[in-house]
């Protein structure tokens, strides 16, 4: 059975219905209990309620977010466009990608204000799918990276983009704004006519001006809004040859009326195992590749809108799993939240969903109702918008810390740059981090240190150690200790200002103490954390240790090594 998407877009009084079972089936698979599934479902149903009133009122917030996203609506259409035809496939697809998966990302993501649709970093991933298998596969892929994103947000997955550094996120964002500058600047190509060329670049420029120059005059309306009308006023009033979106995308997208609407259906795909190990390389790197770059647009958005409230990552990766799912049920690509184009939305004041919503309800109704109208906007007033929003994702204060910040820090903001511009955002984000966590194992691996405390009270030798005791500082650890220059017959090792991490950690402790004893002397390990001596002692299975355990603190906190006591328990 096939059901016209305008259902979902055009008929408002069954969104509240449509919303309320979705989210309700969500807290359903969520809950672990019935208490809890209650609890969620009413504040579900209060989140709904509250929507609906904003809708309803004359709230001056509601207005500045429905202003933004239709303001972003139109930046959508040449990205959408644009990243269509590398993937391969039509132009309308792209758009009505971005109208279904911005509509389910922004109703069940985890940071308003955030633009989700059709992606460039997804359509290099799927581009080689669609040349080599056709595009009958690709709404299949979208469904199955769909999939796998609401299951990373099922597992909390999302969590691990904290491991990102600062560092790194300053080169991404430079990258990004290079990446964004260049795809921009392509639209000055191949215009044909010296006319055309001048035109695009004055309207250009004079978009650029009315964005500087309306916020000055009134805040009433989105500066990006009067923009795209007063450019478009401007070229049809003198006639100028400005290239269109229409000429972008083609009169057949813009066409409008009901036959340029999707239909929703499963993928015209068999359904077997052959299928699935031709989507699956494909869907698993797209959904990686979604929900880094989501995710990273999550925390940029986290910092410009000022709530109090961090959005959530597991939300966030549900969010885009449904959207990157229902876009494959109606034939689409697929694709994951846009920087440039929620940088848009937040600049024009959109920080709720109904930005996100409008975003897609706009840009639907438009490709039906209004398209012919769409299709005559100048592609230099969107261009003009967008190199701002270039100027001001750039992180120009990166600048100014070459010199002030250490020269491993600097050329990690360097490389992640670089490799944005070259490979990808996944690889540069991967690579960036990866180079960062190696550069501080190998900072730490050269803390550790023991200190000669000399002959305590009853004639042994105490050894203070400190730093931490991973499997980096191992061999730092073991080099600390001379055995042949030690007199003393009992070793102290005295814990208390070091922490041990790892199993690695573990089994060097076992070590030398086993070294110890084959120099005849006896090891005391002391102010060793409870968990490190259970698995010191399982190591050991019941035999004798060449050590043995003094001063021994219960209230010293367990700090990693052991995640389940009860395992490593001592009979």
């Amino acid at each position: 059975m096939q059901l016209k998407s305008a259902q979902l877009l055009c008929a408002w009084e069954f969104t509240t219905p449509v919303l309320t079972s979705i989210t309700t089936l969500a807290s359903t698979a969520a809950s672990e209990d019935k208490s809890t599934n209650e609890l969620s479902q009413v504040t579900k149903i209060e989140n709904l309620r509250s929507n609906a009133k904003l809708l309803l009122s004359n709230d001056p917030e509601r207005t500045t977010n429905m202003l933004s996203g239709a303001v972003v609506a139109l930046a959508m259409i040449p990205e959408a466009v644009g990243f269509s035809f590398v993937a391969g496939i039509s132009p309308i697809t792209g758009l009505w990608t971005t109208v279904i998966l911005g509509f389910m990302a922004s109703a069940f993501g985890g940071r308003p204000g955030i633009m989700s649709g059709a992606s460039g970093a997804v359509a290099v991933v799927i581009a080689p799918l669609v040349a080599k298998f056709g595009g009958e596969y690709l709404p299949a892929c979208a469904i199955l990276a769909g999939i796998i994103q609401c299951v990373a947000g099922k597992l909390k997955l999302g969590k691990w983009i904290r491991l990102v550094p600062h560092p790194v996120m300053l080169g991404f964002v430079n990258g990004l704004a290079i990446v964004m500058t260049k795809a921009q600047l392509s639209h000055f190509t191949g215009l044909g006519s010296t006319a055309a060329t001048s035109t695009m670049v004055g309207l250009t420029t004079l978009s650029m001006i009315f964005m500087k120059v309306i916020p000055k005059v009134t805040k009433a309306v989105p500066a990006s809004l009067l923009t795209i009308l007063l450019t478009t006023l401007v070229s049809k009033v003198f006639s100028l040859p400005a290239k269109t979106l229409m000429d972008v995308a083609g009169a057949e997208t813009f066409k409008g009326g009901l036959s340029v609407l999707p239909t929703l259906a499963l993928p015209s795909v068999p359904f077997n195992v052959a299928t699935l190990k031709i989507i699956f390389p494909f869907a698993a790197t797209m959904a990686t590749v979604g929900l880094i770059e989501s995710l990273l647009t999550l925390q940029l958005v986290d910092g410009l809108i000022d709530t109090g409230k961090r959005g959530s990552t597991s939300k966030e990766a549900r969010g885009q799993g449904i959207g990157n799912i229902f876009s494959g049920l109606i034939g689409g690509m697929g694709g994951c939240a846009l920087i440039g184009q929620s940088l848009i939305n937040v600049e024009a004041g959109g920080t709720g969903r109904l930005s996100g919503i409008t975003m897609a309800c706009t840009l639907g109704a438009g490709l039906i109702a209004f398209a012919p109208l769409l299709g005559q906007i100048p592609l230099a007033a969107l261009v003009g918008i967008m190199l701002l929003v270039c100027q001001q994702t750039f992180a120009w204060s990166s600048l100014r810390l070459f010199g002030k910040i250490p020269n491993l820090d600097a050329l990690i903001i360097i490389l992640v740059s670089y490799i944005t511009v070259v490979e990808d955002l996944a690889i540069a984000v991967v690579s960036g981090t990866i180079v960062s966590a190696l550069s501080f194992a190998w900072k730490q691996s050269t803390m550790v240190f023991a200190k000669d405390e000399g002959v305590d009270e009853n004639g042994w030798r105490v050894f203070k150690l400190n730093g931490p005791i991973f499997f980096g500082s191992t061999q730092t650890f073991e080099s600390q200790f001379d055995m042949k220059s030690i007199k003393e017959d009992e070793i102290v090792l005295d814990f208390s200002g070091s922490r041990v991490y790892d199993h690695s950690a573990i089994q060097s402790i076992n070590m030398i103490s086993e070294k110890f004893g084959e120099n005849g002397k006896k090891v005391h390990l002391r102010k060793l954390s409870p968990d490190c001596q259970l698995l010191l002692a399982n190591i050991h299975e019941g035999g004798v240790p060449p050590y043995e355990s003094i001063e021994r603190d219960e209230n010293d906190p367990a700090y990693t090594p052991v995640e389940d006591s009860e395992k490593f328990a001592i009979a």
